[in-house]
């Protein structure tokens, strides 16, 4: 039976979001001071903690990995969100602003997704979480250069392209971890 990718796709940003509404009943929009930098440092932390269990092949935290690549989607939205609204000094959007901005944004990456995925025909199911992983920690590091640059590029995309890139990807795992039972 051949997956349907979209639905697949649909199935785990429903649940990204579900998460981010629910966190916005509990920290409103405390998010929208963060800058890009930490934002990024945020994914980070996240990714890096994926690697480190996948490496050491247990964890002393029980919260496994499923809620740490759903926050790599989450925080990848926020940053996108803070690229095209700028930073506040408050929380300073509305719940259904704040919600609306997130869908806008996840869409975008769901349109890209399917895009990208029909040029490779689905490659990234055959790829492992690990890897998913480690190009997620590739993209962080060119991140950091372009903020270092002050987002100044040269020949490359830049920060929008790659937060984009780290939601499909994170959402790539999240699909083998939890939709097709992948460890």
């Amino acid at each position: 039976m051949k997956k349907d990718t979209s639905q697949q796709f649909t199935e785990i940003i429903d649940q990204c979001l579900n998460v981010f509404v629910t966190k916005q009943k509990d920290y409103n929009t405390a998010w929208r001071i963060l800058r890009l930098s930490s934002l990024t440092d945020q994914i980070y932390i996240k990714a890096n903690r994926i690697r480190s269990i996948q490496v050491k092949g247990d964890q002393k935290i029980e919260e496994g990995i499923v809620p740490e690549f759903i926050g790599i989607v989450n925080y990848s939205v926020m940053a996108l969100i803070q690229l095209e609204k700028g930073v506040a000094d408050s929380a300073d959007l509305s719940h259904d602003e704040a919600v609306a901005a997130f869908k806008h944004h996840l869409f975008a990456a769901r349109d890209l997704m399917m895009n990208k995925n029909h040029d490779y025909d689905e490659a990234w199911r055959n790829m492992r979480i690990s890897s998913l992983t480690d190009i997620i920690l590739m993209k962080l590091l060119r991140i950091k250069q372009i903020e270092d640059n002050q987002g100044k590029t040269i020949a490359s995309e830049g920060l929008d392209a790659n937060y984009l890139d780290i939601i499909n990807y994170a959402v790539f795992a999240l699909i083998k971890i939890v939709l097709e039972h992948e460890s």
